[in-house]
């Protein structure tokens, strides 16, 4: 079975789920991964309602689409994060002022969508962790010792009952590894694991695009964590295209700022190489979703999903079943 071409809805979600739909399979595409925010998913209600599912399951079978993850990176960067005045448009309105009020809700929110996730029948949530020690990226002042190792341990206490309530559920957390996150490349994603026990119901959500232009080996991150590899993300960037004035860590400025060294770009446009992705992905066993996460300032988001489509469905073969030269035994 060829993997499904599917797309993200975070990036929709000012239209409404049946829009969406609609649109996306009209593009061609087989299925959604559902956001959960917008009316596009909601895990509370999804934990205590099948029937909420299952309304959900029968408005994407109406355009022929199905779902195999869904995505609670809004709450999942609350869990372990400091909180600061950011974080409060990701939770209700009534845990503004609270960093207590808005980790619980987010915790209580993230076990939700674990519970939900097996009321829809499907295996993955996608979404972010947090991180109480980005803000040591750069290590001035130097770090007291401790200071990281510390913070991993904080993350593990955060996020280890939380994966036991998956393991329960028979569903897996995916975390999308990316800049803010506590794994944010190959070594600390490799951290992270060993703090967690090497949990069973954890791994990643792969997505090239956060790592070629901080200079990781996107390809190499697949051979690695090959057992880990519980959901893909399609989306492209591109790096080395601004005037020197901007660099890696991104001058303060907005996406398409002419100025930047790196930017999101639909896929096709940038710079990441899907050719070797996809026989990765192939050596490695993968058979799930290609999920586009659409992002590119530069361009119409119809057009860029439409093109996206077309651009998986391309790159998207299959691995041979047979030795090519295998006609040539005797």
């Amino acid at each position: 079975m060829s993997r499904p071409v599917t797309i993200f809805t975070g990036q929709w979600a000012d239209m409404t789920l049946e829009d969406v739909a609609r649109t996306m399979s009209d593009f061609g595409y087989q299925g959604l991964e559902l956001a959960c925010w917008g009316d596009h998913f909601d895990p509370e209600q999804g934990a205590e309602s099948k029937s909420y599912c299952e309304d959900k399951i029968a408005l994407l079978d109406k355009y022929g689409l199905k779902c195999w993850a869904i995505s609670c990176h809004l709450a999942g960067q609350l869990v372990s994060d400091n909180i600061d005045e950011r974080h409060y448009d990701f939770a209700p309105a009534e845990c503004k002022g609270s960093p207590e009020k808005t980790k619980e809700w987010a915790v209580r929110q993230i076990k939700a969508a674990a519970k939900a996730a097996q009321n829809m029948g499907i295996k993955v949530v996608n979404g972010f962790t947090g991180s109480p020690i980005w803000h040591l990226i750069y290590s001035f002042p130097p770090c007291k010792p401790g200071q990281i190792e510390n913070g991993f341990k904080k993350v593990a206490e955060d996020w280890l009952p939380i994966l036991d309530v998956y393991k329960e559920c028979g569903v897996r957390y995916a975390l999308e590894v990316h800049p803010t996150e506590i794994a944010f490349d190959i070594a600390s994603a490799a951290k992270l694991l060993e703090v967690l026990n090497n949990h069973e119901s954890f791994g990643f959500n792969y997505d090239p695009s956060h790592l070629g232009y901080q200079g990781v080996d996107y390809v190499k991150f697949i051979r690695q964590f090959a057992d880990k590899i519980f959901h893909v993300h399609m989306k492209d960037a591109w790096w080395g295209h601004g005037d020197g004035t901007v660099g890696v860590f991104g001058g303060h400025t907005e996406f398409a700022d002419p100025r930047r060294y790196w930017d999101f770009r639909s896929l096709g446009h940038g710079d990441i190489n899907f050719e070797e992705i996809i026989v990765a992905l192939n050596d490695i066993g993968y058979q799930g979703p290609l999920s586009v996460e659409w992002e590119d300032s530069r361009m119409d988001r119809l057009h860029g999903a439409k093109e996206a489509c077309d651009f998986v469905r391309k790159v998207n073969f299959k691995p041979s079943d047979i030795a090519f030269d295998g006609q040539f035994d005797r």
